[in-house]
């Protein structure tokens, strides 16, 4: 990637959308960085960073084309529209190739092609799309994010107990940002070639026994893991409020995780990002002082 270069972050104003602009602003000028988002309050938040923010829409392509002029690295952040994605996804790579962009990153899950996940399907058919698109790419398949289970933590020290279906099966979660810096890395990096996948995870992997014991020892209160068959699971995440389909996609990947689903021990998100992954006692920390805060206010 060229000094003069332009890269743009797609979802920009999302969890990891943001923390990808920030590793960005480490390294190249916030002149050089775009970002698509959905809403003029995520632009005017992003503007004030330097960042040239467009607003735009994965299901409305003339917003794309008018977001990709001049771009030349785009990274397509997948969609949270679970049974939508794969068109979605679709109509940001048409618009890459159509602006003739130099390289699209697409954040795609770990061991895709052979996961048992059912997350895994729309991100295969992705994938599938790149290749017959002719546009240069690489994909970033991105394993758990840590903070998906420390955002159980308020209600697991609350109720004494974990609830989960992945058995004994080891998960090598990362947290987000570090995702995020391999995907700002991708995106600077001019020895970063097309046609290279990814397979992202953390270097610590753990069970969810594992994480329960060490909420309770960091929390000082007892927190036991609870494993149920998969169908229990997802009955109580119902049951705690959750919409269905975020409680099947939550207990099947439980389920695939204690197939191994959520295991890499490669390390390849450590060189990529030439750093250690974040250990999970450390997100685990972070996720209990900010329950804390929040319970004193």
């Amino acid at each position: 990637m060229s000094k003069e270069s332009n890269v743009l972050v797609t979802g920009a104003a999302g969890q990891l959308g943001r923390l990808v602009i920030d590793a960005l602003l480490q390294t190249v000028p916030a002149e050089r960085v775009h970002a698509l988002v959905r809403n003029a309050k995520a632009a005017q938040g992003l503007a004030s960073l330097g960042v040239k923010a467009h607003i735009g829409d994965y299901d409305a392509p003339r917003t794309l084309d008018a977001a990709f002029g001049g771009i030349d690295r785009v990274l397509l952040i997948s969609s949270n529209d679970l049974g939508g994605r794969v068109a979605q996804h679709g109509n940001v790579i048409d618009a890459a190739k159509r602006a003739g962009v130099g390289l699209l990153a697409y954040t795609s899950l770990l061991h895709a092609d052979t996961s048992t996940l059912g997350l895994a399907r729309e991100h295969v058919q992705t994938e599938n799309l790149l290749r017959e698109s002719g546009v240069p790419f690489v994909v970033l398949r991105n394993g758990w994010y840590t903070e998906n289970y420390a955002a159980t933590i308020p209600a697991s020290i609350e109720h004494g107990v974990m609830l989960g279906s992945a058995g004994s099966g080891r998960i090598s979660a990362a947290a987000r940002a570090d995702y995020a810096a391999a995907a700002a890395v991708v995106l600077s990096n001019a020895d970063v070639k097309p046609g290279r996948i990814y397979e992202l995870a953390g270097d610590q992997a753990f069970t969810l026994a594992q994480f329960a014991a060490e909420v309770a020892r960091q929390a000082k209160k007892a927190v036991e893991y609870r494993n149920l068959p998969e169908a229990e699971f997802k009955a109580a995440l119902v049951q705690a409020g959750l919409p269905d389909p975020v409680a099947v996609l939550l207990s099947d990947s439980d389920r695939g995780a204690s197939e191994g689903g959520l295991f890499d021990e490669r390390g390849e998100l450590k060189k990529l990002i030439g750093r250690p992954t974040r250990p999970f006692a450390e997100t685990i920390a972070s996720a209990i002082e900010a329950t804390i805060a929040g319970a004193g206010r």
